[in-house]
């Protein structure tokens, strides 16, 4: 697998406490930004879309 790029929410104010993210051309990867070597969350590209929308709700 080719290396991920991962990228931290605009939210995540100083950046140390808080999930990445990074896509790959058919998955969405997930991590905790203070164990970037521990375990990771993989979703498909349509579990991930339709994810979108409820996590959106939530925060409102």
């Amino acid at each position: 697998m080719p290396e991920l790029h991962w990228k931290k929410s605009s939210y995540s104010g100083d950046g140390s406490n808080c999930v990445e993210i990074a896509t790959a051309p058919t998955t969405i990867h997930i991590r905790d930004s203070k164990c970037p070597r521990g375990p990771r969350l993989t979703f498909p590209l349509a579990a991930w879309a339709d994810f979108l929308p409820h996590a959106a709700d939530a925060g409102r």
